[in-house]
């Protein structure tokens, strides 16, 4: 049988390219072929060990995309044929395509390290049976060793140790959510770690992971062993790219598949996007292994609504590394690059910082301390990075911080910004977080001047 597009995934790439060729492109046929029943919401996953209760409540359903128009099946494709514009399937199957869309994810990256085979060392796929056993693993243990304080790794452990286990997190870097957060962020997150009695190990690496039948410990490099009944590999992901491979599509440097301004891979009529794909960073255009629900969504958008021909112009010509996460509960948020990163990739910079609070007057209940860091570009004052720390406001202020920065929006900007407030849902308006950084890098500016 043939169809206008087959989508290949059924995670938030694959749902958001099916639901925005729907709504471009009236009356296509669309399959999307998944490997599993149930797709689980990636960014939930982390919180299904407690705070939601369940893995099924991390559900993300199809029925929207279903009753719109599109068909989905339950099955796995092994084999692309671009000259023939077929794909096969495991159960036998074969559907010719117009359009081809590969949004095949990622898998966690399993270092060769001795005793990664051993019972209870495991990963965090975004795999629904693999993450129950994941629950299930950690109903009757004590100890748990988290290698990884990425994102992932510190979600993770943050959920586990609300469960009541002792929790130690490895990290080889120096510092933990090394990739994201300058150096002073970092610490504030080790801090919170710290006060919830999770045990940090930084500037420590991995050489052995120890037991007989099932785990017992981590041996590390300087010869210290840790304890765990269950050790948790939370090192990175890779992308998923074997059908693209077989296929002779190109991959690009960082092990993802190639793909121009459109999301369109090297073979004709054939597209690639989400966690599969290989991205280039907003400022420098290097290409980098960013992988994010929103950033898979955002190339959803982008292929979905040019895939017959171009509709929606890409002038946004990188990916900005939003990132949010919770530690602790207090929320770190990320925009753009980081000091260190512009530091080395030659940018000189201004740097604005504030401190103030989310409502006003700051006793109203649910207030939180808000800590911003606004970082610009020096010469040209455009905004080119941002990072925050503080309750759930958070999570929505770095959302208005990107916009910013996609719209090239410079010091100048941000201190004449005009903002809506409300002392029950905002900061107030005379130190509202955002304009304050702006007029602490503007003041800085100005003195350098005089």
């Amino acid at each position: 049988m043939k169809y206008d597009v087959v989508v290949v995934g059924g995670g938030a790439a694959g749902l958001g390219l099916v639901a925005t060729a729907l709504a471009t492109y009236p009356g296509k046929q669309i399959l999307m072929i998944k490997k599993e029943q149930e797709t689980l919401v990636p960014c939930g996953i982390p919180y299904t060990i407690t705070t939601l209760g369940s893995v099924e409540s991390d559900i993300m359903s199809t029925k929207s995309v279903e009753s719109a128009g599109a068909q989905i099946l339950i099955d796995k494709v092994n084999k692309i044929d671009p000259k023939t514009k077929k794909v096969f399937t495991e159960s036998g199957k074969s559907f010719e395509y117009d359009k081809l869309v590969i949004a095949t994810g990622s898998m966690p990256i399993v270092p060769k390290l001795p005793g990664v085979d051993l019972k209870n060392v495991m990963t965090v796929p975004k795999d629904m049976n693999e993450i129950k056993k994941l629950k299930t693993s950690l109903t009757n243990i004590k100890k748990v060793v988290v290698v990884g304080a990425g994102f992932i790794g510190m979600e993770v452990s943050d959920e586990i140790r609300k469960g009541g286990k002792d929790v130690t997190i490895i990290e080889a870097l120096d510092r933990v959510l090394p990739v994201a957060f300058d150096p002073e962020f970092s610490e504030e997150a080790r801090k919170i770690m710290d006060k919830e009695g999770i045990k940090v190990k930084t500037s420590s690496k991995v050489k052995e992971i120890v037991g007989k039948d099932k785990v017992e410990g981590v041996l590390l490099e300087s010869g210290e062993k840790i304890d765990a009944d269950l050790v948790i590999l939370s090192i990175g992901y890779r992308a998923e790219t074997t059908l693209a491979k077989d296929a002779g599509l190109s991959i690009g440097i960082t092990g993802g598949i190639w793909t121009d301004e459109y999301m369109r891979t090297s073979v004709n009529d054939i597209f690639a996007i989400g966690d599969c794909a290989e991205h280039k960073d907003f400022f420098t255009r290097r290409a980098n292994r960013l992988m994010l629900a929103s950033v898979a969504a955002f190339d959803a958008r982008v292929a979905g609504a040019n895939l017959f021909d171009i509709k929606l112009i890409r002038q946004v010509k990188g990916d900005l590394s939003l990132f949010s996460t919770s530690v602790g509960g207090t929320i770190f948020a990320a925009a753009g690059i980081d000091e260190v990163d512009a530091k080395i990739s030659g940018f000189d910079v201004e740097i604005g910082i504030s401190n103030s609070v989310d409502r006003h007057p700051g006793t109203i209940p649910d207030a939180s301390k808000v800590k911003t860091k606004l970082i610009f570009s020096k010469s040209s004052g455009v905004l080119i990075g941002c990072q925050m720390m503080g309750g759930k406001s958070v999570g929505e202020m770095i959302n208005v911080v990107g916009t910013a920065i996609q719209s090239g929006m410079s010091i100048v900007d941000l201190v004449a910004l005009q903002i809506g407030t409300h002392p029950l849902v905002t900061a107030s308006p005379v130190v509202y977080p955002i304009i304050s950084a702006a007029l602490d890098a503007y003041a800085k500016l100005n003195c350098a001047k005089s």
